[in-house]
C-alpha cells in the first residue's frame, strides 16, 4: 500500500509545497545532527539553546528556498541543474544565518543567541548533502516502483555516447510514462567502451550480437550522434538491421523544439535516409534572383512535386503564387499548411489544364510571368488501361498551357517531365514524351523561353513504391515487387524541387535539363531493407513476392534516349540534354491530329502516338502489336522514321 501510495504521489508530481515542507524537516534534522558530528555524537552540548535555534534556521532556509526556487523542480526529474540551484539555496541560507547572527548582536533580537561558526559550515555541507540524498533515494525508488507497478517497459540501446546520446537519454528519463529503459550504449570510441555514463554501460559494436538482443530483450536501437552522413549512416544501419529491432534516429540539433529534444521527435529512420549517395545542395542559386517581381503560376499545385514547389517558391521573394490543382481537398490541405506556417501571398485555384477556357481567364486576370507545369497522370498500369485520359492531361492540357503562355507572354515555361519520357514503353512515358516534343516544336522564334526537366522517381510522392511497401509491411507482407532484378532512380521530394527551380532559373529556353540521380536502385534490395527497418526478419516473418512486370513496365529507367548525349552546366548535378533534331512541322501536325482524335478509340490513338515517337515500344503490353522495327514504314504507311530527321 505504501509503495502503490508512493507511486501514485510520484505519478501526479508531488506538490511543491510538500517539497518545501520535507526540504525543512531535512535542514532542521541536519542542523541536530552538525551537533552531534562536531561534539563527537554526543550530548555535550545545551539542547535549550539549540531548540531556541532550529526555528530560526529553518525560517532562513525557508526564505532561502522560496527565493531561488528550489522546491519547484520535478523531484522524480532531478537533474544537475537541480543540484546547482539546491547548492545556492544552502549558500545564501547559510550567509543569511551569518547575517541574522551578526544584526542579533547589533539589535539584539533574542538574547544570549549565537550559533558557532563550525556548526554553521557542518550544517551547510549536510543539509546540501541529505537535500541531494533525499532526491535521488526518490527518484530511485520511484523508477523502481515504475517497472513493478506492471507498466510496460522497452530496452533500448542508444548508438552514440557523446552529449547527443547522453540528452536522449535524459529525455527518456523525464518521459517516465513511455516505458522506455535505456540499456546501453554502443559506441565506436575505445576511450568510452567499458565504461559507465549515469549508471549505463558504453557497449562496443561487436558485443551487441543476436542473442545479446534476444537475452535482454532489446526492441529498439536509437541513433543518436550528430552530423551523420547518408552514407555513414547507410553502413551502420546495415551493420544492425539483422539484428531484428527497430531502428531509429535523434533528428539534428537544429531542428530541436526551443532547444529541447521532445521524445516525439525521435523518428524510424526512413529508406530516404539511406540513399547511397549525399544530398544533392543548391550553392550559389539563382533562383532568388528569377523570382524577383514576378507573377507566378504552379500547376498540379496540390500534388507531390507541385506542392514541394510552392511550399519552396514561398519562402522567396516574388509578387503572386497562383497555385492551381484539380484536386479540391489536396489543394485546401495545402493551403492550410501554408497559412499556419505564416505563408499569405498565394492564391489557390480549383482548376483543370484541359479546360482552355478556365486556363485563359487565369493568364488574363494574373499574367504570370513564370510558369512551373508538374500537372500529370504519371501512374503507369492505369494510364495503359486510359490512354484517352493520358493524353487528355499530359498531352492537350500540356498543349493548352503552353500555347495560353505564348499568346500572354509568360517569359519562362518550366515542363516537369519523366525519365519515362526516354525510350518509352508505355503510354504513360509516351504522352510526356510527345509533351516534351510539342513543347520543342513551339520553342522556336517566341518570346516564351521553354524549359524542360527530368528525373526519375521521387521517393515518398503519391503512389510511389515506398507508401505502397509501407501499407503491406503494416499488414504484415508480404511485399509485392514485379520483378527480381527491376531497378529504378530515386531522389526526395525537395530535391527533385529544388532542381527544379534552378533548372528554371538557368535556362534560356529549348533545353531539356537532367539530373544526376546517383546509382539506380534495386526495389528488391530496397524491400528488404524495409523489412528490416521496420523491425520484422526477411523472409521468416515478412516475405517478398514476385508478382511480374505489369504492362508497360521497364525493367530499368534511363535519363537519356538512344541519340543523346549531355552537355554540363555550372551544377555537377545538372546536365543539359543534346536531344536530336526532328521535323518540327509533321511532328506538331500529327500532334494536333492526335489532340482531336476519337481518343475513346484505343487502337487509333496508339498508333498514332507511335508515328510520333518512333522508340515507344511497348513493353508486356496489348499495343505491343503496333510495334514497328526501325527503319521501316508505320502501318499507316505514312512515315518513316527517318522522316523524324531534320535535313
Amino acid at each position: 500500500m505504501i509503495s502503490r501510495f508512493l507511486f501514485h504521489m510520484g505519478d501526479r508530481y508531488v506538490s511543491k509545497w510538500i517539497v518545501l515542507a520535507v526540504d525543512i524537516l531535512i535542514v532542521c534534522v541536519a542542523f541536530v545532527l552538525s551537533y552531534f558530528i562536531r561534539f563527537n555524537l554526543s550530548f555535550n552540548f545545551d539542547i535549550g539553546k539549540l531548540l531556541i535555534q532550529i526555528p530560526v534556521v529553518a525560517l532562513v532556509f525557508t526564505a532561502s528556498f522560496l527565493i531561488t526556487k528550489s522546491h519547484r523542480g520535478v523531484v522524480r526529474h532531478t537533474g544537475i541543474k537541480d543540484v546547482y540551484v539546491i547548492f545556492n539555496s544552502v549558500c545564501l541560507a547559510s550567509i543569511g544565518i551569518i547575517g541574522f547572527i551578526l544584526g542579533n548582536r547589533y539589535f539584539g533580537f533574542i538574547n544570549d543567541f549565537s550559533i558557532p561558526l563550525s556548526i554553521i559550515v557542518i550544517n551547510s555541507l549536510v543539509s546540501f548533502l541529505s537535500l541531494i540524498a533525499s532526491r535521488i533515494v526518490f527518484k530511485i525508488t520511484f523508477e523502481s516502483l515504475r517497472f513493478s507497478q506492471g507498466k510496460s517497459q522497452r530496452n533500448v540501446l542508444i548508438y552514440g555516447a557523446g552529449e547527443s546520446g547522453i540528452i536522449t537519454h535524459n529525455t527518456f528519463l523525464n518521459h517516465a510514462k513511455m516505458g522506455v529503459r535505456v540499456f546501453g550504449y554502443i559506441d565506436d570510441s575505445p576511450k568510452k567502451i567499458g565504461k559507465q555514463i549515469n549508471g549505463v554501460k558504453v557497449y562496443s559494436r561487436k558485443q551487441i550480437t543476436p542473442h545479446y538482443i534476444e537475452f535482454n530483450d532489446i526492441s529498439e536501437i536509437i541513433f543518436s550522434m550528430q552530423n551523420l552522413s547518408p552514407n555513414q549512416m547507410r553502413k551502420m544501419v546495415d551493420t544492425l538491421v539483422d539484428l531484428g529491432v527497430r531502428v531509429k534516429t535523434v533528428p539534428p540539433v537544429e531542428d530541436w523544439i526551443n532547444g529541447e529534444l521532445k521524445v516525439s521527435q525521435i523518428k524510424n529512420v526512413q529508406i530516404e535516409d539511406l540513399l547511397e549517395r549525399p544530398p544533392i545542395v543548391i550553392k550559389n542559386s539563382k533562383i532568388a534572383n528569377n523570382f524577383l517581381g514576378q507573377s507566378i503560376m504552379v500547376t498540379g499545385g496540390a500534388g507531390s512535386i507541385g506542392s514541394e514547389l510552392v511550399r519552396q517558391i514561398c519562402k522567396y521573394d516574388y509578387n503572386s503564387l497562383i497555385v492551381v490543382d484539380q484536386a479540391e481537398s489536396a489543394l485546401y490541405d495545402l493551403q492550410q499548411e501554408l497559412k499556419q506556417a505564416g505563408f499569405h501571398n498565394f492564391i489557390p485555384i480549383v482548376g483543370d489544364i484541359r479546360d482552355k477556357n478556365k486556363m485563359r481567364l487565369i493568364f488574363e486576370t494574373h499574367k504570370p510571368s513564370r510558369l512551373f507545369h508538374a500537372a500529370a497522370y504519371k501512374h503507369v498500369p492505369l494510364m495503359e488501361q486510359n490512354p484517352y485520359e493520358a493524353i487528355r492531361i499530359n498531352v492537350l492540357g500540356t498543349k493548352n498551357l503552353v500555347d495560353l503562355s505564348i499568346e500572354f507572354e509568360v517569359e519562362k515555361f518550366v515542363f516537369v517531365s519523366t525519365d519515362k519520357a526516354v525510350n518509352p514503353t508505355n503510354v504513360m512515358g509516351a504522352t510526356k514524351r510527345i509533351a516534351e516534343m510539342y513543347i520543342g516544336c513551339r520553342q522556336q522564334d517566341f518570346k516564351t523561353k521553354f524549359i524542360t526537366t527530368r528525373f526519375g522517381n521521387v521517393l515518398g510522392s503519391n503512389g510511389s513504391v515506398i507508401p505502397l511497401f509501407r501499407k503491406q509491411i503494416e499488414k504484415g507482407g508480404p511485399l509485392t515487387v514485379t520483378h527480381k532484378d527491376i531497378t529504378r532512380y530515386f531522389m526526395t521530394i525537395p530535391e527533385a524541387s529544388q532542381l527544379v527551380l534552378e533548372a528554371g532559373a538557368m535556362g534560356n529556353g529549348g533545353e531539356i535539363f537532367i539530373f544526376d540521380m546517383g546509382e539506380s536502385v534495386k526495389i528488391f534490395d530496397l524491400a528488404k531493407n524495409m523489412i528490416r527497418l521496420s523491425g520484422f526478419h526477411y523472409p521468416d516473418e515478412i516475405d517478398i513476392k514476385v508478382i511480374g512486370l505489369r504492362p508497360g513496365e521497364k525493367l530499368y529507367e534511363e535519363l537519356l534516349a538512344n541519340g543523346e548525349n549531355t552537355l554540363p552546366t555550372y551544377h555537377e548535378k545538372i546536365m543539359i540534354s543534346k536531344v536530336k533534331d526532328f521535323n518540327y512541322t509533321k511532328i506538331k501536325d500529327l500532334i494536333d491530329e492526335l489532340c482531336v482524335s476519337n481518343l475513346f478509340l484505343k487502337d487509333n490513338v496508339v498508333k498514332i502516338m507511335k508515328d510520333i515517337v518512333p522508340e515507344y515500344i511497348s513493353n508486356n503490353s496489348a499495343f505491343s502489336k503496333f510495334d514497328k522495327p526501325c527503319g521501316t514504314k508505320t502501318k499507316s504507311g505514312k512515315i518513316k522514321l527517318e522522316d523524324f530527321t531534320a535535313n
